[in-house]
């Protein structure tokens, strides 16, 4: 099992979005190394969610539903979609200010990528930011 962190912009989709949807399909990818994450991604694979720009922060736990199928936004055969369910909104929320002054967590590659949308994640960081969301 493999775990990721998804970001988007929550006026584009949001946390929201996908717990009203019941389950989402995470398209739009048009970079090569986020797509290659994408295609990597198996069902049940955990997913933390992160809205960007407006937060900056992780917001919930997801899990990959389905695996890649081609982007039906697009007709270039390049690019791919996954779907997501919802499992869990985090009681609190983890920003990337918390993230960042983290030793543990400074070579997370939504630091060291912070470019790419779709990012892997290590099993130990994973942990670390579920145990922060879950702090009293």
């Amino acid at each position: 099992m493999n775990h990721w962190l998804v970001k988007s912009e929550p006026f584009k989709y949001s946390w929201d979005h996908l717990v009203k949807e019941g389950e989402g399909m995470w398209d739009g990818v048009r970079n090569y190394a986020a797509r290659n994450n994408l295609m990597a991604m198996k069902v049940g694979d955990p997913i933390l969610f992160y809205h960007s720009n407006e937060g900056k922060e992780v917001v919930g736990l997801a899990k990959v539903s389905k695996e890649h199928y081609p982007d039906p936004t697009t007709e270039e055969e390049a690019w791919v979609v996954v779907n997501l369910v919802p499992v869990e909104l985090f009681p609190k929320t983890v920003t990337l200010a918390q993230i960042k002054a983290d030793p543990r967590l400074k070579g997370m590659d939504l630091i060291r990528l912070s470019r790419l949308s779709v990012v892997a994640v290590k099993p130990e960081e994973f942990d670390i930011i579920v145990a922060l969301a879950h702090e009293s």
